[in-house]
């Protein structure tokens, strides 16, 4: 367990919240192994019907933890034992309950992916999203090569994906994945009447009709768990240590001689 993590619950809703912030909410492993395991708690607790992420400080999250990535802490993929990621992805794309965000800052990488398999994403103005996987030497994650494209369509997702652009709350509430844009000292309460209103309503029949929605969710696993090996070979590859010291050197990565 970290304190990373702020695992709490308001009546029938989990609020599981970013808290890292003078890190800009970087996520560890460690950090998705208590995502992941309060997850896991949840499906089975009947006590709680909606799950709502937020995060603490002025950034929702920045993704992963690149030192911890370049550690091999973070690895995605390999193994006998599924990586905390994985189990975090995994979790959030097989959620039978709904799933809330509250995004009130810059979200990034795994920031964006994990609100394309939220019910519900609550934005303030201050948001942005950007999902710079190439620019780092890596592929995209948590099935978002497939469900950008479904969610946004093949051009626009292309603008965040290939070309790696920062989008404003504006622009994601036009790709689809933001539902509301509000002042940034109406998001909790906003996001919370949406989760209230979730936990006070039928149980069995929000399940189904969220089953019913989601439908088969096989060929997002399987396209999750291909982008994972691509991934954790990218991870190993030059491309990502030029971009991993290009980070740490504050420079721009030079690809051109790769």
């Amino acid at each position: 367990m970290t304190d990373h993590i702020s695992i709490t619950q308001d009546g029938a809703i989990l609020k599981l919240g970013f808290n890292r912030p003078d890190k800009k909410n970087a996520i560890t492993a460690d950090m998705y192994a208590a995502l992941a395991d309060a997850l896991a708690r949840a499906s089975e607790d009947d006590g709680v019907r909606a799950i709502l992420f937020h995060a603490k400080g002025d950034v929702f999250t920045s993704g992963n933890d690149i030192g911890d990535f370049m550690s091999g802490a973070g690895a995605i993929a390999g193994g006998a034992e599924i990586p905390p990621v994985m189990r975090f992805l995994e979790a959030i794309a097989t959620a039978e309950k709904p799933l809330i965000a509250a995004v009130q800052g810059p979200a990034v990488g795994v920031g964006v992916t994990m609100l394309l398999h939220c019910d519900l994403v609550y934005a303030s103005e201050a948001a942005t999203f950007h999902t710079p996987f190439v620019d780092l030497g890596l592929v995209p994650e948590a099935a978002s090569s497939l469900l950008m494209p479904e969610i946004a369509g093949h051009q626009r997702a292309a603008e965040m994906l290939i070309l790696g652009k920062k989008i404003d709350a504006a622009r994601a509430r036009e790709f689809g994945f933001v539902n509301e844009i509000v002042a940034p000292g109406a998001l909790e309460d906003a996001a919370m009447a949406a989760a209230t209103s979730i936990a006070e309503k039928a149980p069995a029949a929000m399940k189904l009709t969220k089953k019913l929605m989601k439908g088969d969710r096989s060929p997002v696993l399987k396209h999750m768990q291909e982008e994972g090996r691509h991934f954790a070979a990218q991870l190993q590859s030059a491309e990502f240590r030029e971009a991993g010291m290009a980070f740490m050197q504050k420079r721009k990565p030079d690809f051109s001689k790769l």
